[in-house]
Order: structure tokens, then sequence, then C-alpha cells
């Protein structure tokens, strides 16, 4: 088994997909996925769409054990990233799977291990959409990948909780594809990121394993209409001093 690392980092026993250390002060670097050949996801019954697959903003539910996110994917400037998330979305991948890195000052990751830390199996890898003029700024969803390859990001995911411009150069040949952004339940990624931590399988040097389980228990696909009622019941809430 091979692990893609920055010279003089270690390698997981796990494998790696990689986020490069130079990106990181301190010379840390985290892990997405390994990179064993993939095998095809189980199939399981498609959700009910309800966008007409043609709409340049397509919107998600992703409740999580911390409460709930609600994602607005951009298909207009990231067309292949965000069909790929949908298909995931579609089968179900994303139930039960976890955060399984959490780095408080950089971003969370997920969509790739079950509780138990087994990797699910994905489909093939998409083309790195990272000039599309969307930037890892707080709050913005990007593609997870391998260090090195460029084209090598499946089902993983992760949400800044800062702006990272180093994600948008070409520290490796490319940056990190933005396919979308919180638009409600911004106060949940924090609570995520601000959980405690330790160390785990996929980086016994580094905690950035969550101490207790963050499960993502289901991502649905929403209408604009019911998203848009969740956007203005969080800004109402917000406004009105209450928590969302």
């Amino acid at each position: 088994m091979t692990c893609v690392v920055p010279p003089g980092s270690s390698c997981s026993p796990y494998g790696a997909l990689v986020l490069c250390a130079s990106l990181l002060a301190g010379g840390s670097c985290f892990a997405a996925q390994d990179t064993k050949p993939a095998e095809p996801p189980t199939t399981k019954p498609a959700q009910t769409k309800p966008d007409d697959d043609t709409a340049p903003l397509v919107y998600v539910l992703m409740k999580t054990s911390l409460g709930e996110i609600v994602l607005e994917l951009n298909r207009e400037k990231a067309p292949i990233s965000v069909k790929n998330f949908l298909s995931y979305t579609d089968k179900e991948f994303y139930d039960g799977t976890i955060f399984h890195r959490v780095m408080s000052t950089f971003m969370i990751q997920g969509g790739g291990f079950t509780e138990d830390m087994q990797k699910k199996p994905t489909d093939p890898p998409i083309k790195n959409e990272w000039k599309n003029g969307l930037k890892n700024v707080r709050g913005s969803v990007a593609m997870a990948r391998l260090n090195r390859q460029p084209d090598s990001a499946t089902g993983q995911f992760f949400i800044n909780v800062k702006d990272n411009p180093n994600l948008d150069r070409p520290n490796d040949g490319a940056g990190y594809a933005v396919f979308g952004k919180v638009v409600a339940g911004m106060d949940v990624v924090e609570a995520i990121k601000s959980v405690a931590v330790t160390t785990g399988p996929l980086n016994p040097r580094k905690r950035t394993y969550p101490v207790e389980p963050i499960v993502i228990e289901s991502v649905s696909r929403l209408s604009a209409d019911e998203a848009k009622e969740r956007i203005d019941a969080e800004k109402k809430s917000a406004d009105s001093g209450g928590s969302s």
C-alpha cells in the first residue's frame, strides 16, 4: 500500500488522500482517502429529486449528529463536482459516514468513512474544477483529493472554517475545487470545528480525529423553496436573538 505525503511527513497505515503540509502552518497534512483501487458503491434506490437537473444552483440538507447544514451547490461553475456529489447523495452514500478530520483553524472533512472507520467504496475519480472562479473561503465546500494527483477526488469533501487562499493556488499543479457553500447551519459547522480531537488511525501523530464521532446521518436534496424557507427561518431567528 502506498501513501502520498510531503517529504518528511509520516504515512498513515490506512493510506491517505492528503492535503499538502505546505498549505498549513506547523507543517501538518490531512488525509482523505486511501489510494487502493476503489470498488463501485453499493447501489441504493435513488432519492426523489426536487430539482430538474438543469438549475444553476442546487440545494441539499446535511443532517449531522450536531445539527443540520444546508448546502448550496453551484452547478453552473462546477458541473462535474456537483453531479458527482449529487450522485453520491442520491445513492445515500453519505448516510452514516462521519467527519473524520477536524482542524479548528482550517477545515472539517468527511464523507468517506463509517463510524467504525471502514472506508466506503467509491465511484471513479473526477476531473478537478479548481479554475471555476469559486474560492476556498469560510463556509465554502470543496472536493478532497490526493496530494500531487489533481484529478483524484471521489466522494470526500471538506468545509472551510476560515478563508484558505493557499488552496486556490496550484501548489502541486492544481488547487482544490470549490463546488458550493453553506447557506444555513454555519453554527453547526462552528460546533463541529470546536469538538475535542485526539490522534486517530488516519493520522496517529496529529490530533484531528474527533473524540466523539460526528455522524452525517443523512444527505438529501432540497427544492429551492425548501432551502429558502430554512435560510429565512435561520435569519429570522438570528435577527430576533434566538438560536438557529
